[in-house]
C-alpha cells in the first residue's frame, strides 16, 4: 500500500498550486485563468498566513493534490469558520482517498485552533463533489451566495 501524507504548502509548491488552480477552474466552470493574477493570487496567501493556508497532499513523495483554507469570522458564534476551497486532485489519484485524507487533517487542526465549522461551496453541476462532500459528513446549508465584483477583482 502507498503512503500519503498531508503537509503544509511551502513557497516552492507554487508551480503544482499553479497548475492545479488553472486545471480545477478549467474542469470545473470552463474559465480559464490569467497565471500572472493567480500566481500573486496563491504568493500572497504565503506572504500573509493570516489569509489561510495551503495543503497538499503526496503518494510515496509525489504531490497529488491540494486545498485552501480561509477564515470567515462570525460574530454570531464568535469564531472562525474555517472554508476549504481551491480543491484539486490530480485525475490519476482521484476517488482513492486523497481528499478524505485533506478534510481530514483540517478538521483535525479548524478543532486545535477552537474553529466553529467547515465550509466550502461547490459548482451547481459538480455533483461528483457534491457527492464525496456529503459522504464526509458535510451538509447543504441554507444560503445561496451572491457576488459584485469590484474594480480589483478578477472577471474569471
Amino acid at each position: 500500500m502507498s503512503s500519503l501524507l498531508i503537509r503544509t504548502a511551502r513557497p516552492d509548491d507554487l508551480s503544482a498550486l499553479l497548475a492545479w488552480n488553472a486545471a480545477m477552474a478549467w474542469e470545473t466552470e470552463k474559465k480559464r485563468l490569467d497565471p500572472a493574477v493567480l500566481e500573486r493570487g496563491i504568493a500572497g496567501v504565503f506572504a500573509m498566513p493570516q489569509r489561510g493556508f495551503y495543503l497538499i497532499a503526496e503518494r510515496d513523495g509525489v504531490p497529488v493534490g491540494s486545498l485552501m483554507v480561509t477564515y470567515e469570522w462570525s460574530d454570531w458564534r464568535c469564531g472562525d469558520f474555517w472554508w476549504i476551497q481551491s480543491v484539486y486532485v490530480t485525475p490519476e489519484v482521484r476517488r482513492s482517498g486523497v481528499f478524505r485524507a485533506l478534510h481530514t487533517e483540517v478538521e483535525q487542526r479548524a478543532v486545535a485552533a477552537n474553529a466553529v465549522g467547515l465550509r466550502l461551496y461547490v459548482e451547481t453541476e459538480n455533483s461528483r463533489a457534491q457527492a464525496t462532500y456529503a459522504d464526509l459528513g458535510m451538509q447543504r446549508c441554507h444560503y445561496w451566495m451572491y457576488e459584485s465584483l469590484l474594480a480589483g477583482g478578477s472577471k474569471a
